[in-house]
């Protein structure tokens, strides 16, 4: 599956969550790293979605950039 993830900058690196896998974050020094760390949890997070019998969220969330004048 392909979920949405956002990453944002930080004073120590980067954050990255995922809206549609509630709790589900990681954080990197880098980029790079934070990706491969938010892979690793979504992976981690949905075995254990499958593990307790839960249900597999379906990708929903969508990303759009508004222009507006600043």
């Amino acid at each position: 599956m392909r979920y949405l993830v956002l990453i944002e900058p930080t004073r120590t690196g980067y954050s990255a969550y995922a809206p549609d896998l509630l709790g589900c974050i990681a954080t990197g020094a880098t980029r790079e790293q934070v990706e491969a760390n938010m892979r690793e949890a979504m992976e981690l997070h949905l075995e254990g979605l499958r593990a307790e019998g839960g249900e597999i969220p379906e990708p929903r969330s969508t990303s759009a950039y508004v222009e507006v004048e600043a």
